[in-house]
């Protein structure tokens, strides 16, 4: 299983609506719930954001692979975890 990573801004509408479906994928899929999550404000970790390539947010990688970037739907998201699951 691989890690994701979310990449938000605090006052980013879509950033918003992401984390609460994200919190809705995880209440509905136990199994997802083991997936790491690590979720970086770019406006609060300036440099560390600045490593990865990427312009809009929302963002998600699975390990260091960008594999969404902007608005997301509980499908997409569904979907991200479910890779990051399988993969080793």
């Amino acid at each position: 299983m691989q890690q994701v990573t979310l990449f938000v801004l605090k006052y980013c509408g879509y950033c918003r609506r992401a984390r609460q479906l994200l919190d809705e994928v995880l209440a509905a899929e136990e199994v997802l719930r083991s997936v790491p999550l690590r979720i970086i404000d770019e406006g609060e970790e300036r440099e560390l954001a600045q490593q990865y390539d990427y312009y809009y947010v929302p963002t998600f990688y699975i390990g260091d692979r960008k594999v969404h970037e902007g608005p997301v739907n509980r499908e997409q998201i569904s979907n991200i975890f479910h890779e990051a699951l399988e993969q080793t």
